[in-house]
């Protein structure tokens, strides 16, 4: 298996609606006009590919002076556990360099991972909700 990490300018909402749905990930996938968005407005789309099938992604929004909200983070089940969310999780960090503070909200599930993919866990944030 040789799986490819690079920054791509654009996938197609169907892919990111196919690792959506594969990963686990709760995210509105079935919503692919929300889907469209969320690519088109995205700073840094990282992928994951192997051979050609976008089997991970890493979606951010960034100043890349500052910080860096890392929106999403999705790996295909069948491809977990292979290291490949902290390929994508680096790609990201070489983007936007040192001086850029890399920031993300975990799901309860994954609260166990993030210390192990490098991250500090904070606690001074806050958020207001989305309301759908």
């Amino acid at each position: 298996m040789e799986v490819v990490v690079a920054i791509e300018e654009r996938i197609s909402r169907e892919e990111l609606a196919g690792v959506f749905a594969s990963s686990g990930i709760n995210r509105p996938y079935q919503d692919l006009e929300r889907m469209d968005k969320m690519i088109e407005q995205a700073d840094l789309l990282v992928t994951a590919r192997n051979n050609g099938k976008l089997i991970g992604i890493a979606r951010a929004l960034t100043d890349f002076c500052y910080c860096c909200y890392l929106s999403d983070l999705a790996v295909d089940k069948d491809y977990q556990h292979q290291g490949i969310g902290r390929q994508l999780i680096a790609l990201i960090q070489k983007a936007i360099g040192e001086e850029t503070a890399l920031i993300l909200l975990s799901a309860p599930p994954a609260m166990e991972y993030y210390p192990k993919a490098g991250f500090q866990k904070a606690s001074n944030a806050f958020l207001i909700p989305r309301k759908k």
